[in-house]
């Protein structure tokens, strides 16, 4: 007789229907589209509009209300061998309550996201890679095969959810890429349009966000690249139009709005870990035995409630990453 000894991610599905909700599309349109400026900050400075940039920003506005044209792919089949052990987070909440520093430090940048262009977007894949290119994100979601898999995301500030995403594996991009043997690391940046995302216009964030996953990690089953989330298109304020979703990582890793895919044998200096290493690091791996220095990461506030639930190492996924880290002992995997 064959037994069936379940993964940890094929534990009993949520029962909970996705909440669906209408998300406010108006756009902001008098910002403009701006060439690349370092830094930014987690206060929003307003930009003064003059006269001559007016025809700038109105194009910028009619970019940014376009409809996605990924939205026809959507929904795409579940892959049942990723499933969670809880209820899905209601759509209202995941889309509404978000960490986007581009746009400013408070959890309700939803509406600010809405003004960002999304078409054209042109992603780069550059570095150690047999030929570097450059490839529109229509033309590389044609070429990856999408599914939706449920995952946990846990943020280091000790809160939760359990969303459905869509999108691709990290180990096809890096397939398509063809990286050289000697690359170690995945270097990644987001887009840089202070004019659109008001918070890229201080001076006290190093701007593009950039994150980093060495190859292992990015080739690792989990590692996902998100495309959409609830069985549609991306919302913007989640990252639209590609996203890292890494679930046993703290969510600060999960770079949005990605255009730059860099593969390099230095291991990259990400966001976090550039304002404050002593904080945030390289690894970031969720362990409720290490505590955030001003908080503890034992347990976590549920989002769309106040229920808290204790936090399991890797996020509840150990048994599929943690030997990635065999032999890293002196390594600070944890934050």
């Amino acid at each position: 007789m064959l037994l069936k000894i379940k993964r940890g991610w094929e534990l009993k599905e949520s029962q909970a229907t996705p909440e669906n909700v209408y998300l406010d599309r108006r756009r902001l349109l008098k910002m403009a589209v701006a060439g690349p400026v370092l830094l930014a900050g987690g206060g929003l400075l307003t930009a003064c509009d003059d006269a001559p940039a007016q025809a700038t920003q109105l194009a910028a506005g009619e970019a940014a209300a376009m409809p996605d044209p990924s939205a026809k792919l959507y929904p795409v089949q579940r892959n049942m061998r990723y499933r969670l052990d809880r209820d899905l987070t209601a759509e209202k909440d995941a889309t509404s309550y978000n960490n986007y520093y581009e746009f400013g430090s408070s959890k309700n940048i939803w509406q600010k996201a809405q003004a960002l262009p999304i078409r054209p977007w042109v992603v780069s894949i550059a570095g150690m890679v047999e030929k570097p290119m450059e490839i529109g994100i229509d033309d590389l979601l044609a070429k990856m095969p999408l599914e939706e898999r449920l995952y946990r995301h846990r943020c280091v500030e000790a809160w939760s959810m359990a969303v459905p995403w869509s999108g691709f594996a990290l180990k096809a991009l890096v397939d398509f890429a063809r990286p050289l043997g000697a690359a170690k690391y995945l270097k990644m940046e987001s887009f840089e349009n202070p004019e659109v995302a008001g918070g890229q216009k201080a001076s006290w964030y190093p701007w593009p966000y950039v994150e980093g996953l060495t190859i292992a990690e990015a080739t690792n089953d989990l590692a996902f690249m998100a495309t959409g989330i609830y069985s549609k298109a991306m919302p913007k304020q989640n990252g639209a139009p590609l996203r890292l979703a890494v679930p046993w990582k703290y969510g600060f890793k999960s770079i949005k709005g990605i255009v730059r895919f860099e593969f390099t044998d230095r291991r990259p200096v990400s966001f976090w870990q550039e304002i404050q290493a002593a904080e945030y690091g390289f690894w970031a791996n969720v362990n409720p035995k290490v505590p955030h220095p001003r908080w503890s990461q034992a347990s976590e506030r549920v989002l769309g409630g106040n229920e808290r639930v204790p936090t399991l190492p890797f996020n509840g996924y150990g048994e599929f990453v943690a030997g990635l880290y065999t032999g890293m002992e002196n390594e600070k995997l944890y934050m």
